[in-house]
């Protein structure tokens, strides 16, 4: 059994497994409301982890693309122009901030 509260449109907008005041109904784990709540709650922390995996992720390709240039295995120019700009004005901005050793904490070393 879960407590509910809903909105003036009875819109679930809020669902715990205990009572609290604002409760304004209670409804069965195995109504479809909860269901959907549930599973709408589990999506968005889905996406938040993606988003915050694509951040790092950026992180790493940009090193990985500053490795293989470094090292000649690629140039910035056979890369299309919309990437090549993108990468001159992350290189910028890195460089302002102290360059790649900034970039990465000390307990992130062992990544690649």
């Amino acid at each position: 059994m879960f407590y509910v509260q809903r909105d003036a449109q009875g819109l679930l907008i809020r669902v715990e497994a205990a009572a609290y005041a604002e409760a304004t109904g209670t409804l069965p784990a195995d109504h479809v409301e909860i269901q959907e709540w549930f599973a709408n709650v589990a999506v968005e922390k889905s996406l938040h982890q993606l988003k915050q995996s694509d951040m790092e992720m950026i992180r790493v390709l940009d090193d990985l693309i500053q490795v293989l240039t470094q090292k000649g295995v690629i140039r910035v120019t056979d890369l299309p122009p919309a990437a090549q700009a993108k990468l001159m004005d992350r290189t910028h901005a890195r460089e302002a901030l102290g360059g790649l050793s900034q970039l990465i904490d000390e307990d992130e070393s062992g990544l690649i």
